[in-house]
């Protein structure tokens, strides 16, 4: 595993503790009500997804508990199909699929 791919984990658990801190206390129509987090969550999760994407294949070889494929996915699919981006997405990614990738880098991320 290459020195950088700890500078990319650090990035990747930082970002997703902002998204996670950002949804914290709110609910569905605090984010359908707030364009400034939309544009917020959908940057973080791009940093997310582009951190990712930079991480060695031995280190995504060494932690194979993180969904890599999905993680790289929703990065693409912000930067490449933005005139399509689905807000549920976006939301579901944040409240459902990051706290478990939060929970798993915090184990290897120092």
């Amino acid at each position: 595993m290459s020195k950088d791919d700890t500078l990319y984990f650090g990035h990747m658990l930082d970002m997703a503790r902002k998204a996670c801190a950002k949804t914290r206390s709110i609910g569905r129509e605090d984010y359908d009500a707030d364009e400034n987090l939309r544009l917020a969550l959908a940057h973080l999760i791009q940093v997310i997804g582009e951190a990712a994407r930079r991480v060695s294949t031995e280190g995504r070889e060494a932690h194979p508990e993180i969904p890599w494929r999905e993680v790289t996915g929703i990065r693409h699919k912000i930067v490449h199909d933005y005139m399509d981006l689905n807000e549920d997405v976006i939301w579901e990614v944040v409240m459902r699929d990051l706290p478990a990738p939060v929970a798993q880098l915090e184990r290897f991320v120092r």
